[in-house]
C-alpha cells in the first residue's frame, strides 16, 4: 500500500535520485530542488540584543556563577523574575533550561557566589 502511493505520488524516484545523486534530488520536467543557502553565523545566538541590558550578576550566566566561574553572556538568552521583575541572561539553553527548573535556589547560589567572588577580587 505504502510503494503504491510513494510510486503515485513520484516520491520513489526522488528518493531514488537523492540517494544515487548526493542529495539532490530531480523532479518530473527536469527541475532539480536544492536545501537553501545557510547562513554563515549559523542558527544559534541570532537574536542579539543591539546594546548591553541591565542584568543581574553584572551580565554573568547564574549557573556559572554557582560552579564558580565568570562567564560574561550577551543576554540573547535571558529570563526575567516575574516576581521581581529582574533579568538573568545564559550562556547556553542548557543553562537556562537548568536555572528554570530550580530559580529561587539557583539565584540564592548564584548570589553567594556573586559576592564571594567579588570579595575575593
Amino acid at each position: 500500500m505504502i510503494k503504491r502511493l510513494l510510486r503515485a505520488s513520484g516520491l520513489i524516484g526522488a528518493i531514488a535520485a537523492i540517494c544515487a545523486g548526493g542529495g539532490e534530488a530531480v523532479f518530473a520536467g527536469g527541475a532539480v530542488r536544492q536545501a537553501p543557502a545557510r547562513h554563515p553565523g549559523g542558527i544559534w545566538k541570532a537574536a542579539t540584543p543591539p546594546s548591553a541590558m541591565p542584568a543581574e550578576f553584572g551580565g554573568h550566566d547564574p549557573i556559572g556563577l554557582a560552579s564558580g566561574a565568570r562567564i560574561k553572556v550577551d543576554c540573547s538568552l535571558n529570563w526575567t523574575d516575574p516576581d521581581t521583575g529582574k533579568l538573568y541572561c545564559f550562556s547556553s539553553a542548557t543553562s537556562q533550561s537548568y536555572f528554570q527548573d530550580w530559580p529561587k535556589a539557583n539565584i540564592e547560589r548564584a548570589a553567594r557566589a556573586w559576592q564571594a567572588l567579588a570579595a575575593g577580587g
